[in-house]
């Protein structure tokens, strides 16, 4: 300010008595203060980027998975030996059916017979033909038997043995027919328990192929099934390691942390699909990763089909551009040493 203007400056007091607050000044630091430490946090704090998907809990073993007891012959049901719920071993007896025609088993236990002699008749006339044959090749290669009759003989050989098959094949269908209807108790496939009585009680009518109960066999490895969008799924791959989160189960999750996150169990991805589901998203299985401190819920707590949702971890990136990456819908960086086509060229 030139000496004129300092002169005047005494006239104006109103302009003298503006002054700034001490308040807007704290605000204004703390502002700055604020503003300096989220920039210097979205910088340098590091941030693991993660393949999010969510899916249920089950297993590789297809004979481990829900299946139905189904009924093998038409007939009527006569009892049930297990009930909703009931837990069951391998062969314990579930239900037996019986026959519409109650003679029936004694009647193919009659053909059975029938056939088993018919069979027994075919035999012996083989060995009798094959005896003739045998004659008749030595007489005539001694010279004393027409070729014709040695021919002949052969003719009935083949004639004879054809008999056999055919009895022996007839009697092989007997046997498959008498099982079917000697077999009429259904046992448990292996340990595990009836979820469900899909059919009704004593005097019901079934056919064959008719789903008479539900079974949940007793499953020896969980995995957990997620699904995962497409823009993610090209960097995951079998071996990485996850954090699984299950349903009912109290969890604090951080998915850029997994260090600080609570409740959560470690996984590793074992497979990956290599087509997408009809909604465009990929099929990732994780099991329990055996090196953790903490182990998965048991069964009870944990139960086949449960929801649960997994974090795939990826790269470690900071916080800023992870969230630039997310506002871009961008998919997260390669790791090192992984390049794109595009870069490849």
């Amino acid at each position: 300010m030139s000496a004129p203007q300092q002169r005047q400056a005494h006239r104006f007091t109103a302009l003298e008595s503006i002054t700034i607050p001490r308040v807007m000044r704290t605000v204004f630091y703390m502002l700055l203060i604020a503003f300096l430490s989220i920039l210097a946090f979205l910088i340098y704090a590091p941030w693991v980027q993660t393949a999010t998907g969510r899916g249920a809990v089950t297993t590789l073993n297809p004979g481990e998975r829900n299946q139905g007891i189904t009924a093998l012959v038409p007939g009527r049901i006569e009892e049930w030996y297990v009930r909703d719920g009931s837990r069951v071993k391998k062969g314990d007896p579930i239900v037996r059916i019986a026959d519409l025609d109650p003679q029936l088993v004694e009647r193919l236990q009659a053909e059975r017979g029938q056939i088993k002699a018919q069979l027994v008749a075919a035999q012996a006339a083989l060995a009798t033909a094959q005896l003739d044959e045998r004659r008749m090749r030595e007489l005539y290669e001694a010279g004393l038997a027409a070729r014709r009759d040695y021919e002949a003989a052969q003719i009935r050989v083949a004639e004879r043995q054809g008999q056999v098959a055919a009895a022996q094949a007839a009697l092989n269908r007997a046997d498959v027919a008498l099982a079917r209807q000697s077999s009429q108790i259904l046992r448990a496939p292996r340990d595990g328990f009836i979820q469900s009585l899909n059919a009704g009680d004593a005097s019901t009518l079934v056919s064959a192929g008719d789903v008479l109960a539900t079974f949940v066999p007793v499953s020896s490895e969980r995995v957990v099934e997620i699904f995962i969008d497409g823009r993610d799924v090209a960097l995951v791959k079998p071996g990485d390691k996850a954090r699984v989160m299950f349903e009912g189960w109290p969890a604090v999750q951080f998915s850029g942390w997994p260090s600080v996150a609570v409740g959560t169990f470690g996984g590793i991805v074992i497979a990956v699909d290599q087509s997408a589901q009809p909604d465009g998203r990929f099929r990732v299985l994780i099991r329990e990763d055996k090196r953790e401190k903490h182990p998965w819920p048991e069964e009870r707590f944990v139960r086949f089909g449960a929801k649960a949702q997994a974090w795939v971890l990826l790269e470690t990136v900071p916080v800023g551009y992870e969230i630039w990456r997310q506002l871009n819908s961008f998919p997260p960086v390669l790791p090192p040493g992984e390049t794109t086509p595009a870069a490849t060229k």
